[in-house]
């Protein structure tokens, strides 16, 4: 067992999932069955996958997986800067992690949340800026779906203070909404609500799904089928590509033509890439660029799920196409590069979480353009990633006819 450097001690007492120490799941790697999205396949872009045919053989696997701990229906996650501590968030509207001692950690104070579909409690995100060692206190952001008049639902972004006073247990306080999803509409899925904080910490970019609706992504007077990006009290930036055209544009947005984006991560060089749900067929990987349209639902790399067709991008020179996508889908959670010294050769790559077929994906970013260059299968459906202080990378699986999702480690192979 490669030993990383987070352990976790079991917390019988504690009354929520068992939290056990790391053991290497043997097995993992073995095939498995395709599973619908949290919506159905017409919600979520997820029809059925084919194995790459650049999927890496199991005794190719240049790693091992660790079992860390187990949660219910987790969506996303985060290490505080400075404290080696990670936080988990569930979508019934809970917060759980763990400190590198093995510590649990509780968290009070999250937000009731709209549950149902794929709406709950969504991501959360730390100022890099606040590198305090240990848990002082220290602003939070978290995003979440609440609901609206007349059975309607949106997500929201909330800004507090987390503090942690008492043993094992962290309150969130003083937390107030700054940004909404408008308009509000009907359904429960396609609520996208990633999180990303640019490089130099002045800005927050928010991704905001077209909520199924389709045609307001192309709308400039809303935020659905958008990233927008603002300030950190969640005011639009004043120097946005529309901020000044006025005429009920939202001056909030920075590109539109999305239709549900489930990760926005910044590269080494500074530039902002967004990964996106396409219909049936078309999941992309797009390099974000200010003020670009993407062009959904005018076209798109798939197509409708009654059949009807969708013209390709490269029909439309004018929207922005994918540096590179993916038909059968990939069904992509969260993604990052990769910047840590136990995988040197991957420097710089995008690894990505995918849940349909479940599998971690390797992608090589060649200047504006990407391409895909392993894939490695997993047992369960992978929703977020996480690069590890050591260089390990963290894996948190799916809850999706999953009760017991757990949070991997995956170390460098001994040689």
């Amino acid at each position: 067992m490669i030993k990383g450097n987070l352990p976790l001690a079991p917390n019988a007492a504690s009354g929520v999932e068992a939290f056990m120490r790391g053991t290497v799941l043997r097995g993992l790697l073995s095939p498995l069955a395709l599973l619908l999205a949290s919506c159905g396949s017409s919600a979520t872009g997820d029809s059925a996958g084919a194995r790459s045919p650049t999927a890496v053989s199991r005794a190719a696997m240049p790693f091992t997986l660790t079992e860390v701990a187990t949660f219910d229906e987790p969506w996303a996650m985060a290490l505080v800067p400075g404290s080696g501590v990670v936080l988990v968030t569930e979508r019934k509207g809970t917060i759980k992690g763990f400190e590198p001692n093995g510590r649990v950690i509780f968290v009070t104070g999250v937000p009731a949340v709209d549950y149902g579909g794929q709406g709950g409690l969504g991501d959360i995100a730390f100022l890099q800026s606040e590198t305090a060692t240990h848990l002082t206190p220290r602003t939070i952001y978290l995003s979440w779906v609440e609901a609206g008049a007349d059975d309607t639902r949106g997500a929201v972004v909330g800004r507090g203070r987390m503090v942690c006073e008492e043993h094992q247990t962290c309150d969130i306080r003083d937390l107030r909404v700054i940004w909404r999803q408008a308009p509000k509409v009907t359904g429960r899925c396609h609520f996208s609500h990633r999180l990303a904080f640019s490089p130099d910490g002045q800005h927050l970019f928010v991704s905001s799904g077209d909520r199924m609706k389709m045609t307001p992504a192309q709308d400039m007077g809303g935020n659905l089928g958008k990233i927008v990006r603002l300030l950190l009290d969640g005011t639009p930036a004043p120097d946005n590509p529309f901020a000044a055209r006025g005429g009920g544009v939202a001056p909030q947005i920075w590109t539109l033509g999305h239709r549900n984006i489930l990760s926005l991560h910044f590269d080494a060089q500074g530039r902002l890439w967004a990964l996106e749900h396409g219909p049936r067929g078309g999941d992309e990987l797009n390099l974000i660029k200010p003020g670009q349209n993407c062009g959904w639902p005018v076209v798109s790399n798939g197509d409708h799920y009654d059949g009807r067709a969708i013209p390709r991008h490269p029909t439309r020179s004018d929207f922005a196409g994918p540096a590179t996508s993916w038909n059968p889908v990939i069904a992509p959670g969260g993604m990052i590069f990769y910047r840590g010294s136990q995988f040197p050769e991957w420097r710089g790559q995008a690894l990505i979480a995918a849940m349909k077929p479940a599998a971690l994906v390797r992608v090589a970013i060649d200047g504006e353009g990407a391409r895909e260059v392993a894939r490695y299968p997993m047992v369960n459906r992978i929703r977020a990633i996480a690069q590890a202080p050591d260089g390990s990378i963290l894996l948190l699986e799916d809850g999706k006819n999953n009760p017991s999702a757990k949070l991997l480690r995956l170390s460098r192979a001994a040689r």
